[in-house]
Order: C-alpha cells, then structure tokens, then sequence
C-alpha cells in the first residue's frame, strides 16, 4: 500500500446481475460505514442495464459506479455500443477499459484501449485501465516487458492522478482461484510505477491508483492489499457477495 494514497476497491460485476440483484449493492452500503468511508473508496461497476438503477440505488452512500467498458466513439451509428457520455448520464464515475476479457474475447489492442481511455477522460470519467499478461507469457519470462509495452500503447498522454487507475491484473489469475505470489505482486507493481515514471513524469506516476485484481478474496485480501504499490483491488466474483467484498474493504483499510 502507498500512504499517500487512498485505496480503491472496485467490483467487477462483469455480465452477472438482473434488477433483484441491487440487493448486493445496498448490502455493500449499509455496511459501508463511518469507519470505512474514510479509509477506503468503493465502486461497483455493475452490467450496463443496471448502471442507473444501481447508481440511484446508492445515492448518499458515497459509492461509485461505472461502467465495464465503453466505445471508442462519442456517438452515431455503432448498433449496440454505449458511449461514455452514456455511462457518465447514467451516473457512472469510472469506467473499467482494457480488461483482458476485452483483450482476448474481443481482440482489443493496445491502441483501442487508449482511444477507450480517452474517450472515458472526455466524458469526465476515471478509466481503470487494465493491464496484465497471460500464463505462458508469465513462464516464458516475459510477463514484465509485456505489462510495460500494454502500458506504453494504453495510458493516455499526460494523464495524472485524478484521470487515471491502473489495474495489473495476471490473465491467469482472473477467476481461476490461483493468484501471484506477494513477491511477483511487488515486483510487477514496483516495475508499472517505474514504467510510468517515464510516461507521465515520476511526480504524476507516484500518484496514481495501482490496483490489483486476479482472485481476489477475502482470504488473501490482507496479504495482497500489504504489498508495496498497490493501493486498492479490482474485485471480480467477491464482488457479487456484499460481505465478501466488504472484507476486502476492510483489508484494504488496514
């Protein structure tokens, strides 16, 4: 954890969640309580449908919400695309970009996911962009070279600590229940830092949100959230159970 940050803890909810489902996020709010709010700051980035349903659902909660994607383009004929000035109508503060789901599923490269970034900062959104390498790069020992190079083709230019988050999230990890060592967690968010040292300026670079994601649960959540340079989680299946993501939280508080 860095001191001088505050930590993010953000959910996930990828293409899970029907209207009966805003239960979880009130569960997360109630339990969002004064000891919390100012230790940690929540965001749950539930499926478009309930975006607004779910940001009207947490109103004075101080939870944010955002969105699991957004297009390149502002509007126009793009059938079935959602823009970010969409999400950010619908009361949306982030927007995750870049995950490795999109990546692969979808084939998503470097430079699509900063014309996303972009267009996430145009419509005054936060983008979490998304960064992390798969297993066979991992054991070819290419996983830090690969993370550097996604970086250098995604971050936008000249973005700073109030327009960026960065998650580092092992494409192996992501719902498999393995996840790095604290170790390779140190090494790899020590290197994103330094790598974005050179992007944007060390001063710019030591401020920005360093997330990490891959199998985050509440039972390594402590060991994960105490690792030098990572100020908060990107939360995936954990994120659908209230208790569970608000003991990350917590781990995340310290």
């Amino acid at each position: 954890m860095t001191r001088s940050i505050k930590p993010l803890v953000a959910g996930n909810w990828k293409m899970n969640g029907l209207k009966a489902d805003l239960a979880i996020a009130a569960g997360v709010a109630k339990g969002y309580d004064a000891a919390l709010k100012p230790s940690v700051d929540l965001a749950i980035c539930p499926p478009a449908s309930l975006l607004f349903a779910a940001t009207a659902a947490l109103i004075g909660s101080r939870i944010a919400t955002g969105g699991q994607d957004c297009s390149t383009q502002g509007s126009g004929a793009f059938t079935g695309e959602v823009s970010a000035a969409m999400l950010a109508d619908a009361g949306a503060s982030f927007c995750i970009v870049g995950h490795s789901e999109r990546r692969t599923l979808h084939g998503e490269t470097n430079a699509t996911v900063k014309a996303k970034a972009e267009a996430a900062q145009k419509a005054l959104l936060l983008p979490i962009v998304c960064v992390g390498e798969t297993k066979d790069e991992r054991e070819a020992g290419k996983a830090l070279a690969v993370v550097k190079k996604q970086l250098r083709g995604s971050v936008p230019d000249g973005a700073t600590p109030a327009t960026l988050v960065v998650a580092y999230e092992p494409v192996w990890a992501i719902g498999t229940g393995l996840t790095p060592t604290a170790a390779d967690v140190a090494e790899m968010h020590e290197a994103i830092r330094a790598e974005l040292g050179r992007l944007l300026g060390k001063q710019a670079a030591a401020g920005v949100r360093l997330l990490y994601g891959g199998s985050v649960k509440p039972s390594n959540a402590a060991e994960l959230m105490n690792v030098a340079n990572v100020d908060g989680a990107l939360v995936g299946g954990a994120s659908l159970k209230a208790e569970e993501f608000l003991a990350i939280a917590r781990a995340c508080a310290g």
